[in-house]
């Protein structure tokens, strides 16, 4: 309620807090469509609440008045209105809506805007998790396998061996096989 009714500016944005809003907004909205269609309940308030992390975060980074936090607040509601039908609809008015949330339609998701800059992959050496790679999203295979085997930790673990198999599981994993 406090989030939604006290909008003060605390300064101007970053065009970094800004994107990670809107990446929060559809990440979100996207999980969340996801656990209504197979009735997965139980996760849609653990999903509001991170969201609702970000937007204090964003708050205070001066995402107040922006067209991502106006974006954010609305599809947060629309996600909130069917476990939470009353609060939502008395927000939803606040906001300044003449007619019910529970007449709109569903958001859409934007995959772009919802699409990770940077990933982490776990490296697993013969089972076990040695070190962890953060690459820019969309990294190809080769590239991932290159500086994986130059990662100073995991080229003291081989000691100049080469390993026998290398899987890359792409956004998932790295498996090296000694």
């Amino acid at each position: 309620w406090m989030l939604f009714t006290d909008d003060e500016s605390k300064g101007s944005p970053t065009p970094e807090a800004l994107r990670a809003l809107s990446r929060k907004t559809h990440q979100t909205l996207k999980r969340v469509t996801r656990n209504f269609e197979q009735f997965e309940f139980n996760t849609i308030i653990s999903s509001l609440m991170e969201m609702m992390n970000e937007m204090y975060r964003a708050r205070d980074n001066g995402a107040v008045g922006s067209a991502e936090w106006r974006e954010a607040k609305e599809i947060y509601l629309k996600m909130l209105a069917p476990v939470a039908p009353h609060i939502s609809e008395e927000l939803w008015a606040d906001l300044g809506n003449k007619t019910s949330i529970h007449t709109q339609l569903w958001p859409q998701v934007n995959e772009d805007a919802a699409r990770d800059d940077e990933i982490t992959l776990p490296i697993q050496i013969n089972g076990k998790i040695k070190e962890r790679l953060t690459v820019p999203a969309g990294t190809s295979e080769e590239e991932i396998k290159r500086l994986v085997l130059a990662n100073p930790t995991i080229q003291s673990i081989l000691e100049g061996n080469t390993p026998k198999k290398l899987i890359v599981v792409p956004g998932k994993m790295i498996s090296i096989v000694l």
